[in-house]
């Protein structure tokens, strides 16, 4: 997609990961700074505050004020730590779940792995009240079911936060609402082999 709106890509270090990529921006922003724009959304607040004013108001009053626990992904982080700094400013009582791979070297697309990659600068770690750590496989899994289940096409990282919340689901009373964001499309994995074992939802 990006090649064919014209963009030259620049392939960082697999191993290094998203951190890899990262300092590569990082530097030829900094080297050419009238030529780039750089917005950085691991250390920009605009990033949390977005969700701050208005991911977290639409959960609480789409749950009518229900809500017990809020469940997302680490990526920038800036989801899960704009909203819930709402959440919790609405209600001290809500549980805020972060979820993460649970290696280093994974699949998940858009998460990071906290223990071993570098925290974005806009992550608040207090406000995290439990951590789930999913594989890759759990998430592929998970979107495979979601699509053929409840027709939603979802990617990898979308997945993985359902696959948390239904883990959660085991271990909390019986009257929570637990919310989670589906923030990507399966429409991006076509040339992953996500989809190669479409058949195998169970």
């Amino acid at each position: 997609l990006l090649r064919v709106y014209g963009a030259r890509i620049i392939e960082t270090e697999p191993l290094e990961g998203i951190d890899g990529a990262i300092m590569t921006a990082r530097s030829i922003a900094a080297a050419e700074p009238e030529k780039y724009f750089y917005p950085d959304q691991y250390s920009n607040r605009s990033n949390l505050i977005a969700h701050y004013k208005t991911t977290a108001e639409e959960i609480w009053y789409q749950t009518e004020e229900r809500i017990t626990h809020f469940v997302a992904g680490t990526g920038t982080t800036g989801t899960f730590t704009g909203t819930s700094l709402k959440l919790k400013e609405l209600n001290e009582n809500i549980k805020s779940v972060i979820v993460q791979p649970d290696s280093p070297f994974h699949g998940i697309e858009g998460f990071k792995s906290l223990d071993a990659t570098m925290q974005p600068d806009i992550f608040m770690p207090e406000l995290t009240d439990e951590r789930i750590d999913i594989s890759t496989e759990a998430a592929y899994k998970m979107c495979r079911r979601l699509v053929r289940e409840a027709g939603l096409f979802v990617g990898i990282s979308a997945g993985a936060n359902v696959e948390a919340a239904a883990r959660l689901l085991q271990t909390v009373p019986d009257n929570s609402v637990i919310v989670t964001i589906l923030c990507d499309s399966g429409i991006r994995y076509f040339s992953e082999p996500l989809w190669e074992d479409i058949n195998d939802t169970h």
